[in-house]
């Protein structure tokens, strides 16, 4: 029998509302900060599958979180395309050559990076008990290839942007490697035991909105359409974080199964502008997770309450910060729980 979690991205509405949390598996555990002191730096973590697997059990093993997701990151797509990718502390990720000002097919691809990947999603299922679903997930391409461009994040994708008005057709290159390749790679995920995926579209925000029908509607609806034909049972959950007004087009025209809701989008709205039934994935401010306090009981019943009229998983508006308190993700599960 499927989970709480995997009935409600396939549309079902039960009592509780399933809960798991964007970076569940990460710095703010003293588990995970234990481990990484002994096995060295973050991409070395990830493609360590023993490892991996520990830290994607970790949060599951202290909270009993309903979905599992998987210890990674979305850099693994362009890493796999033969750009080099190191972690510099204080620094965040770097990718090398940057697209920028170096050709696509300069690069020489390295497919078997995903292996290790596909080896603790292996392991991670073989120990989750059944009641709890296995996320996989990959970056949307429109993030991937900001990242790929720059060589590095920033605050507004700039190089990204222009480079997307100036020389639109080597931006859709681009973008069309990344989907061919996180196909395959989400297939391989699921494959080895993912249940549901997610795509992160962090930096859906940043666009306009002709530029988001291009670059985040289009190449997301392909994903969603490739995964639908080859795995059907298998939820695709979309969130393209800071989207706003253009949540509602993002849910119906890219074919996801559920939709996540950033922290900046107001419930009510998003329940009522949703189409009707989907599912909806979110949306609590993780700085008020963070903060705590008496705002944080408020906050968790009004979101249960604005979607308690659709599927609603309970998360995050966006990854949890490392600085939170166990103790305020203990108290915000017991919300969740007796509501």
């Amino acid at each position: 029998m499927p989970g709480l979690l995997l009935d409600t991205l396939r549309g079902k509405q039960g009592g509780r509302k399933p809960v798991w949390l964007m970076r569940q598996a990460g710095r703010y555990l003293p588990e995970y900060r234990a481990l990484r002191a002994e096995k060295g730096g973050f991409l070395e973590l990830v493609y360590d599958s023993e490892a991996a697997a520990e830290i994607t059990l970790q949060p599951i093993r202290r909270f009993g979180f309903d979905g599992a997701i998987l210890f990674s990151d979305i850099l693994i797509v362009p890493h796999a395309l033969g750009q080099d990718l190191q972690f510099l502390a204080g620094e965040g990720p770097h990718l090398s050559p940057p697209l920028v000002d170096a050709a696509l097919d300069s690069l020489e691809a390295v497919p078997e990076r995903f292996d290790p990947i596909y080896r603790t999603v292996q392991l991670v299922r073989e120990q989750l008990g059944p009641d709890t679903t296995m996320l996989g997930f990959a970056g949307s391409p429109w993030t991937v290839a900001t990242y790929m461009i720059a060589g590095q994040g920033s605050r507004d994708q700039h190089l990204a942007r222009a480079m997307a008005y100036r020389d639109p057709q080597a931006v859709q290159a681009i973008l069309d490697k990344v989907i061919e390749v996180t196909v395959e790679y989400l297939a391989g995920q699921i494959e080895a035991g993912a249940e549901a995926v997610q795509l992160f579209d962090s930096w859906a925000g940043s666009l306009a909105p002709d530029q988001f029908e291009r670059w985040v509607i289009a190449p997301n609806a392909r994903i969603v359409a490739a995964i639908g034909e080859r795995f059907p049972d298998v939820p695709v959950i979309g969130f393209p974080k800071g989207s706003g007004e253009k949540l509602p087009a993002y849910a119906r025209e890219t074919g996801v199964d559920a939709v996540g809701v950033d922290e900046t989008v107001d419930p009510v709205w998003a329940a009522r502008e949703l189409p009707d039934g989907m599912p909806v994935q979110g949306n609590f401010d993780p700085l008020l997770l963070l903060a705590g306090g008496e705002a944080l009981e408020q906050r968790a019943r009004h979101i249960l309450d604005a979607f308690a009229g659709r599927p609603h998983v309970f998360n995050l508006g966006h990854g949890i910060d490392k600085e939170t308190p166990i103790a305020h993700v203990e108290r915000l599960l017991s919300v969740i729980r007796e509501s």
